[in-house]
């Protein structure tokens, strides 16, 4: 079953034959900044980072 997400306000759409996976990370503090790790095998790759209003804690 094919899926697209389309956002209204910009020009984005993801389908699902071009995504290769998703990733579910914590970001933790690092300096004044935070970081979320992911996988080696995606450098050099586009990623996109969806925000959510739950906190885990």
């Amino acid at each position: 079953m094919p899926r697209n997400i389309e956002l209204k306000k910009t020009e984005l759409v993801l389908k699902d034959s071009e995504i290769d996976g998703f990733l579910e990370r914590i970001v933790k503090p690092f300096g004044t900044s935070a970081k979320a790790d992911i996988p080696k095998k995606y450098i050099g790759r586009r990623v996109y980072v969806i925000i959510t209003k739950t906190v885990v804690e």
